[in-house]
Protein backbone atom coordinates (compact mmCIF):
# COMPACT_ATOMS: atom_id res chain seq x y z
CA UNK A 1 0.00 0.00 0.00
CA UNK A 2 1.43 3.39 -0.58
CA UNK A 3 2.48 5.14 1.65
CA UNK A 4 2.14 8.72 0.12
CA UNK A 5 -1.46 9.05 0.70
CA UNK A 6 -3.36 12.59 1.66
CA UNK A 7 -4.72 10.73 4.54
CA UNK A 8 -1.81 9.01 6.33
CA UNK A 9 0.31 11.74 5.80
CA UNK A 10 -1.70 14.74 7.29
CA UNK A 11 -1.81 12.05 10.06
CA UNK A 12 2.23 11.14 9.74
CA UNK A 13 4.37 13.02 13.01
CA UNK A 14 6.97 15.19 11.76
CA UNK A 15 10.73 13.74 14.30
CA UNK A 16 12.39 16.38 15.77
CA UNK A 17 15.54 15.27 13.81
CA UNK A 18 13.66 15.25 10.34
CA UNK A 19 11.89 19.37 11.27
CA UNK A 20 15.79 20.00 11.92
CA UNK A 21 17.32 18.91 8.69
CA UNK A 22 14.19 20.57 6.60
CA UNK A 23 15.36 23.79 8.44
CA UNK A 24 18.75 23.02 7.34
CA UNK A 25 18.13 22.04 3.56
CA UNK A 26 15.59 25.45 3.06
CA UNK A 27 17.96 26.87 4.50
CA UNK A 28 20.68 26.49 1.85
CA UNK A 29 18.26 26.89 -0.75
CA UNK A 30 17.59 30.85 -0.03
CA UNK A 31 21.40 31.24 -0.18
CA UNK A 32 21.98 29.38 -3.81
CA UNK A 33 21.28 32.17 -5.56
CA UNK A 34 23.71 34.09 -3.69
CA UNK A 35 26.38 31.28 -4.49
CA UNK A 36 25.11 30.85 -8.39
CA UNK A 37 25.98 34.49 -8.30
CA UNK A 38 29.45 34.20 -6.93
CA UNK A 39 31.91 32.06 -9.22
CA UNK A 40 30.44 31.40 -13.01
CA UNK A 41 33.70 30.04 -13.62
CA UNK A 42 32.93 27.24 -10.44
CA UNK A 43 29.68 26.93 -11.84
CA UNK A 44 30.50 26.17 -15.53
CA UNK A 45 33.61 23.23 -14.35
CA UNK A 46 31.22 21.72 -11.29
CA UNK A 47 28.52 21.78 -13.95
CA UNK A 48 30.50 19.49 -16.39
CA UNK A 49 31.50 17.16 -13.27
CA UNK A 50 28.47 16.14 -12.10
CA UNK A 51 27.36 15.65 -15.07
CA UNK A 52 30.01 13.10 -15.55
CA UNK A 53 29.83 11.99 -12.04
CA UNK A 54 26.11 11.54 -12.02
CA UNK A 55 26.17 8.99 -15.08
CA UNK A 56 29.11 7.12 -13.85
CA UNK A 57 27.71 6.80 -10.18
CA UNK A 58 24.27 6.05 -10.99
CA UNK A 59 25.19 3.42 -13.51
CA UNK A 60 28.00 2.09 -11.00
CA UNK A 61 25.59 1.57 -8.45
CA UNK A 62 23.22 -0.72 -10.74
CA UNK A 63 26.86 -2.44 -12.08
CA UNK A 64 27.32 -0.90 -14.98
CA UNK A 65 31.01 0.29 -16.28
CA UNK A 66 32.89 1.15 -19.37
CA UNK A 67 36.97 2.28 -19.25
CA UNK A 68 37.82 5.82 -18.06
CA UNK A 69 39.14 6.91 -21.49
CA UNK A 70 35.35 6.45 -23.02
CA UNK A 71 33.81 7.89 -19.80
CA UNK A 72 33.57 11.23 -20.64
CA UNK A 73 33.73 11.32 -24.68
CA UNK A 74 30.48 9.35 -23.91
CA UNK A 75 28.36 12.02 -21.46
CA UNK A 76 29.64 14.97 -23.67
CA UNK A 77 28.46 12.87 -27.00
CA UNK A 78 31.56 13.15 -28.60
CA UNK A 79 31.51 9.65 -29.31
CA UNK A 80 29.38 6.67 -30.18
CA UNK A 81 27.75 4.44 -28.32
CA UNK A 82 29.70 0.71 -29.01
CA UNK A 83 27.39 -1.72 -26.81
CA UNK A 84 24.45 -1.62 -24.20
CA UNK A 85 26.89 -0.54 -21.26
CA UNK A 86 27.89 2.64 -23.23
CA UNK A 87 24.50 3.13 -24.57
CA UNK A 88 22.86 3.36 -21.01
CA UNK A 89 25.39 5.77 -19.75
CA UNK A 90 24.87 8.13 -23.06
CA UNK A 91 20.83 7.72 -22.43
CA UNK A 92 21.68 8.76 -19.06
CA UNK A 93 23.07 11.96 -19.69
CA UNK A 94 20.34 12.66 -22.21
CA UNK A 95 17.69 11.92 -19.40
CA UNK A 96 19.80 14.37 -17.47
CA UNK A 97 19.76 17.47 -20.59
CA UNK A 98 16.05 16.91 -20.74
CA UNK A 99 15.59 18.02 -16.79
CA UNK A 100 18.05 20.54 -17.05
CA UNK A 101 16.33 22.52 -20.14
CA UNK A 102 14.63 25.09 -18.64
CA UNK A 103 10.62 23.67 -19.62
CA UNK A 104 7.10 24.91 -17.62
CA UNK A 105 6.47 23.27 -14.85
CA UNK A 106 4.66 19.98 -15.13
CA UNK A 107 2.51 17.65 -13.45
CA UNK A 108 4.08 14.21 -12.23
CA UNK A 109 2.01 12.00 -14.34
CA UNK A 110 3.00 8.20 -15.11
CA UNK A 111 4.23 9.39 -18.68
CA UNK A 112 6.45 11.63 -16.92
CA UNK A 113 7.90 8.41 -15.33
CA UNK A 114 8.23 6.42 -18.94
CA UNK A 115 9.57 9.08 -20.09
CA UNK A 116 12.66 8.88 -17.98
CA UNK A 117 12.77 5.45 -18.30
CA UNK A 118 12.85 5.23 -22.24
CA UNK A 119 15.54 7.76 -22.35
CA UNK A 120 18.09 6.35 -19.68
CA UNK A 121 18.12 3.05 -21.31
CA UNK A 122 19.27 4.43 -24.45
CA UNK A 123 16.93 2.71 -27.03
CA UNK A 124 18.69 -0.73 -27.17
CA UNK A 125 16.05 -2.42 -24.33
CA UNK A 126 13.10 -3.67 -26.08
CA UNK A 127 10.99 -2.78 -23.00
CA UNK A 128 12.38 1.23 -22.41
CA UNK A 129 9.80 3.01 -20.95
CA UNK A 130 7.26 0.26 -20.94
CA UNK A 131 5.45 -1.45 -17.68
CA UNK A 132 7.00 -4.78 -16.51
CA UNK A 133 5.27 -7.40 -18.22
CA UNK A 134 6.14 -9.91 -15.89
CA UNK A 135 6.33 -9.72 -11.77
CA UNK A 136 9.45 -9.25 -10.16
CA UNK A 137 11.16 -9.40 -6.92
CA UNK A 138 13.92 -8.09 -5.09
CA UNK A 139 16.81 -10.41 -4.44
CA UNK A 140 19.64 -9.77 -2.46
CA UNK A 141 22.56 -11.76 -2.36
CA UNK A 142 23.98 -13.10 0.74
CA UNK A 143 28.23 -13.16 1.46
CA UNK A 144 27.79 -17.17 1.28
CA UNK A 145 26.17 -16.67 -2.18
CA UNK A 146 22.68 -17.62 -1.16
CA UNK A 147 19.70 -15.33 -2.99
CA UNK A 148 16.74 -14.30 -1.20
CA UNK A 149 14.05 -12.28 -1.64
CA UNK A 150 14.48 -9.16 0.06
CA UNK A 151 11.17 -7.42 -0.99
CA UNK A 152 7.89 -9.09 -3.33
CA UNK A 153 7.46 -5.48 -5.56
CA UNK A 154 4.08 -4.67 -7.15
CA UNK A 155 2.42 -7.35 -9.78
CA UNK A 156 2.93 -6.53 -12.76
CA UNK A 157 -0.76 -6.46 -14.01
CA UNK A 158 -1.36 -3.71 -10.81
CA UNK A 159 1.55 -1.74 -11.59
CA UNK A 160 0.29 1.09 -14.38
CA UNK A 161 -2.53 1.71 -11.73
CA UNK A 162 0.05 1.80 -8.57
CA UNK A 163 1.94 4.36 -10.40
CA UNK A 164 -1.08 6.25 -11.94
CA UNK A 165 -2.32 6.82 -8.21
CA UNK A 166 0.96 7.65 -6.76
CA UNK A 167 1.22 10.38 -9.18
CA UNK A 168 -2.40 11.65 -8.19
CA UNK A 169 -1.46 11.39 -4.61
CA UNK A 170 1.45 13.38 -4.84
CA UNK A 171 -0.28 15.90 -6.68
CA UNK A 172 -2.73 16.12 -4.11
CA UNK A 173 -0.53 16.08 -1.50
CA UNK A 174 1.26 19.15 -2.76
CA UNK A 175 -1.67 21.00 -3.83
CA UNK A 176 -2.74 21.31 -0.47
CA UNK A 177 0.39 21.73 1.28
CA UNK A 178 -0.38 19.12 3.82
CA UNK A 179 3.44 17.64 3.91
CA UNK A 180 6.51 20.15 3.56
CA UNK A 181 7.14 19.84 -0.32
CA UNK A 182 10.97 17.73 0.25
CA UNK A 183 9.24 14.88 2.39
CA UNK A 184 6.23 14.71 -0.48
CA UNK A 185 8.95 14.12 -2.93
CA UNK A 186 10.97 11.47 -1.21
CA UNK A 187 8.35 9.49 -0.09
CA UNK A 188 7.12 9.73 -3.77
CA UNK A 189 10.43 8.21 -4.91
CA UNK A 190 10.45 5.78 -2.04
CA UNK A 191 6.75 4.32 -2.89
CA UNK A 192 8.04 4.62 -6.63
CA UNK A 193 10.91 2.01 -5.57
CA UNK A 194 8.70 -0.14 -4.09
CA UNK A 195 6.36 -0.24 -6.74
CA UNK A 196 9.66 -1.18 -9.21
CA UNK A 197 7.54 -0.10 -12.06
CA UNK A 198 10.13 -1.62 -14.93
CA UNK A 199 11.60 -5.10 -15.74
CA UNK A 200 15.33 -2.78 -15.39
CA UNK A 201 16.39 0.17 -14.38
CA UNK A 202 13.99 1.49 -11.77
CA UNK A 203 17.20 2.54 -9.44
CA UNK A 204 18.21 5.22 -12.52
CA UNK A 205 14.60 6.54 -12.77
CA UNK A 206 14.01 7.16 -9.09
CA UNK A 207 17.24 8.91 -9.10
CA UNK A 208 16.05 11.22 -12.48
CA UNK A 209 12.66 11.36 -10.41
CA UNK A 210 14.58 13.16 -7.62
CA UNK A 211 16.89 15.61 -9.21
CA UNK A 212 13.75 16.32 -11.61
CA UNK A 213 10.98 16.65 -8.32
CA UNK A 214 13.90 19.20 -6.65
CA UNK A 215 14.61 20.99 -9.43
CA UNK A 216 10.38 21.91 -9.71
CA UNK A 217 10.71 22.98 -6.05
CA UNK A 218 13.73 25.28 -6.54
CA UNK A 219 16.31 22.97 -5.40
CA UNK A 220 18.83 23.80 -8.02
CA UNK A 221 22.15 21.66 -6.30
CA UNK A 222 21.44 18.53 -8.49
CA UNK A 223 22.71 20.94 -11.36
CA UNK A 224 26.61 21.27 -9.57
CA UNK A 225 26.58 18.41 -7.24
CA UNK A 226 26.15 15.00 -8.39
CA UNK A 227 23.22 13.25 -5.77
CA UNK A 228 24.02 10.28 -7.56
CA UNK A 229 27.40 10.44 -6.22
CA UNK A 230 26.25 11.11 -3.11
CA UNK A 231 24.53 7.93 -2.56
CA UNK A 232 27.02 5.77 -3.89
CA UNK A 233 29.30 6.90 -1.37
CA UNK A 234 26.47 5.73 1.14
CA UNK A 235 24.70 3.05 -0.54
CA UNK A 236 25.44 0.60 2.46
CA UNK A 237 23.06 3.03 4.52
CA UNK A 238 20.85 3.15 1.51
CA UNK A 239 20.19 -0.18 0.83
CA UNK A 240 20.00 -0.76 4.30
CA UNK A 241 16.81 2.28 4.95
CA UNK A 242 15.27 1.33 1.79
CA UNK A 243 14.91 -2.39 3.62
CA UNK A 244 14.00 -1.20 6.81
CA UNK A 245 11.31 1.25 5.36
CA UNK A 246 9.54 -1.63 3.37
CA UNK A 247 8.98 -3.59 5.63
CA UNK A 248 5.79 -3.88 6.32
CA UNK A 249 4.73 -1.72 3.07
CA UNK A 250 1.86 -3.78 1.32
CA UNK A 251 0.08 -3.39 5.01
CA UNK A 252 0.16 -0.10 5.14
CA UNK A 253 2.24 -0.27 8.57
CA UNK A 254 5.84 1.02 7.30
CA UNK A 255 7.80 3.82 8.68
CA UNK A 256 9.16 6.51 6.46
CA UNK A 257 11.00 9.01 8.90
CA UNK A 258 14.51 6.86 8.91
CA UNK A 259 14.16 7.60 4.50
CA UNK A 260 13.10 10.94 5.05
CA UNK A 261 16.30 11.60 6.78
CA UNK A 262 18.57 9.90 4.36
CA UNK A 263 17.34 11.55 1.66
CA UNK A 264 17.85 15.07 3.73
CA UNK A 265 21.03 13.93 4.56
CA UNK A 266 21.95 13.67 1.53
CA UNK A 267 20.72 16.81 0.19
CA UNK A 268 21.96 19.00 3.02
CA UNK A 269 25.46 17.44 2.43
CA UNK A 270 25.24 18.23 -1.67
CA UNK A 271 24.69 21.78 -0.43
CA UNK A 272 27.34 21.93 1.76
CA UNK A 273 29.98 20.92 -0.97
CA UNK A 274 28.14 23.49 -3.15
CA UNK A 275 28.81 26.20 -0.83
CA UNK A 276 32.35 24.82 0.01
CA UNK A 277 33.22 25.03 -3.58
CA UNK A 278 31.92 28.67 -4.67
CA UNK A 279 33.34 30.31 -1.45
CA UNK A 280 36.67 29.42 -2.17
CA UNK A 281 39.25 31.94 -2.71
CA UNK A 282 39.46 31.35 -6.64
CA UNK A 283 38.96 28.67 -8.84
CA UNK A 284 42.07 26.48 -8.35
CA UNK A 285 41.37 25.93 -4.77
CA UNK A 286 38.05 24.25 -5.89
CA UNK A 287 39.13 22.45 -8.24
CA UNK A 288 41.70 20.91 -5.95
CA UNK A 289 38.87 20.63 -3.95
CA UNK A 290 37.21 18.50 -6.65
CA UNK A 291 39.92 16.28 -7.28
CA UNK A 292 40.20 15.60 -3.75
CA UNK A 293 36.43 14.61 -3.97
CA UNK A 294 36.87 12.28 -6.74
CA UNK A 295 39.78 10.39 -5.19
CA UNK A 296 38.16 9.71 -2.12
CA UNK A 297 34.59 8.30 -3.90
CA UNK A 298 36.81 5.47 -6.47
CA UNK A 299 36.04 2.25 -5.78
CA UNK A 300 39.39 -0.31 -5.74
CA UNK A 301 42.34 0.64 -7.70
CA UNK A 302 42.30 3.74 -10.33
CA UNK A 303 44.46 5.47 -12.61
CA UNK A 304 45.61 9.34 -13.40
CA UNK A 305 42.94 8.51 -16.74
CA UNK A 306 39.99 7.88 -14.28
CA UNK A 307 40.04 10.83 -12.42
CA UNK A 308 40.80 13.15 -15.43
CA UNK A 309 37.50 11.61 -17.18
CA UNK A 310 36.08 12.39 -13.73
CA UNK A 311 37.41 16.27 -13.39
CA UNK A 312 38.36 17.66 -16.54
CA UNK A 313 37.97 21.14 -14.86
CA UNK A 314 41.31 20.06 -13.69
CA UNK A 315 44.56 19.95 -15.38
CA UNK A 316 46.69 16.82 -15.28
CA UNK A 317 49.34 18.66 -13.24
CA UNK A 318 46.93 19.69 -10.16
CA UNK A 319 45.54 15.95 -9.97
CA UNK A 320 49.04 14.61 -10.10
CA UNK A 321 49.75 17.34 -7.33
CA UNK A 322 46.88 16.21 -5.14
CA UNK A 323 47.82 12.97 -5.29
CA UNK A 324 51.31 13.63 -4.31
CA UNK A 325 49.70 15.80 -1.39
CA UNK A 326 47.37 12.78 -0.38
CA UNK A 327 49.74 9.94 -0.88
CA UNK A 328 52.63 11.96 1.99
CA UNK A 329 49.48 12.19 4.61
CA UNK A 330 48.85 8.48 3.58
CA UNK A 331 45.69 8.58 1.81
CA UNK A 332 46.26 6.67 -1.19
CA UNK A 333 49.64 4.77 -2.11
CA UNK A 334 50.55 3.75 -5.53
CA UNK A 335 51.40 0.46 -6.84
CA UNK A 336 53.93 0.01 -10.48
CA UNK A 337 55.00 2.89 -12.66
CA UNK A 338 54.44 4.16 -15.86
CA UNK A 339 51.24 3.11 -17.81
CA UNK A 340 50.86 0.57 -15.24
CA UNK A 341 50.63 2.43 -12.62
CA UNK A 342 47.60 2.16 -9.97
CA UNK A 343 46.42 4.36 -7.02
CA UNK A 344 44.17 2.73 -4.07
CA UNK A 345 42.96 4.71 -1.27
CA UNK A 346 45.13 3.50 1.95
Amino acid sequence: MLTLRPERMKAESVPMGTSWLLAQCMEAKGKQDLWTRQKPEVLAALREQAIIQSVESSNRIEGVTVPAARLRPLVLGKVRPRDRSEEELAGYRKALNWMFTPKQPMRMEPRVIQHLHATAQGGMSGDAGKWKARDNEIIEILPNGERRVRFTTVPAKDTPRAVDLLCRNYNAVNEDESLPPLLALTTFVFDLLCIHPFRDGNGRVSRLATTLLLLQHGFEVGRYVSLERLVEDSKEDYYRILQECSAGWHQGKNGIAPWWNYFLGILRRAYGEFQQHVESADARPAKAEMVRQAIRAQVGAFTLADLRAQVPAASPQLIKKILAQMKKKHGVRLAGHGRSARWELS
